[in-house]
């Protein structure tokens, strides 16, 4: 999409370049060795990355499976290289603190000394907490809009659509945009800002 043009729809953080890395097919379905290969797909741009370019974090959309270590290994990889890693709660309306989703589930701090994850519930228009939305006191660290988002949609049209992976790019644009204009900031300093700046609502009380 592009921004300021006067059609359809612009993101968080409009001037961006993104990596589109593909390994769901167009009914939803994968393997976890092509997630793990799209996580580490980036994790080497950043590696690799020369003047002026700042891979920032990952945006990531989707869930499913139980905890893999292939998987825990890659995002912790990435947070090596100073990439954090947004995660979409999960849509069971159920507590993750008790029964974990992942990939938002995952955790760095104890590899790496930061937490690179980001787990995000979703929120309604009025600020609510979606009826669908995964939460978690512990385990989920905040909630964006994430229902009835209006985007671009497949074959060039626009519609709504409604989950937390709805909301999780919300907060990947707001961490981007962050590093744009905090361009010596660390992974772990752009989540703490992120945090520290978000607007408490009643809603989330002990949910997120």
């Amino acid at each position: 999409a592009a921004t300021n043009n006067g059609i359809g729809v612009a993101g968080v953080n409009w001037s961006i370049q993104i990596v589109p890395l593909k390994f769901l097919s167009s009914s939803g379905s994968g393997t976890l060795s092509n997630a793990i290969r799209a996580v580490d797909y980036f994790t080497n741009l950043a590696a690799h990355a020369s003047a002026g370019e700042n891979y920032v974090a990952t945006n990531n959309s989707w869930g499913g499976g139980g905890y893999v270590q292939q998987l825990s290994d890659a995002i912790v990889r990435a947070a090596r290289q100073d990439v954090l890693f947004i995660a979409a709660a999960g849509n069971s309306a159920s507590n993750n603190d008790t029964t974990a989703s992942y990939p938002a589930n995952y955790s760095t701090t104890a590899a790496v000394g930061y937490e690179s994850v980001i787990s995000v519930a979703s929120l309604t228009s009025s600020g609510g907490l979606s009826s669908f939305s995964n939460y978690g006191q512990t385990t989920v660290d905040l909630a964006a809009p994430g229902s009835s988002i209006y985007s671009t949609m497949p074959g060039g049209g626009y519609g709504t659509l409604s989950g937390t992976s709805m909301a999780t790019p919300h907060v990947t644009g707001a961490v981007a945009l962050y590093a744009s204009t905090h361009q010596s900031a660390t992974a772990a300093e752009i989540r703490a800002a992120l945090l520290a700046s978000v607007a408490p609502t009643a809603s989330l009380a002990g949910k997120v």
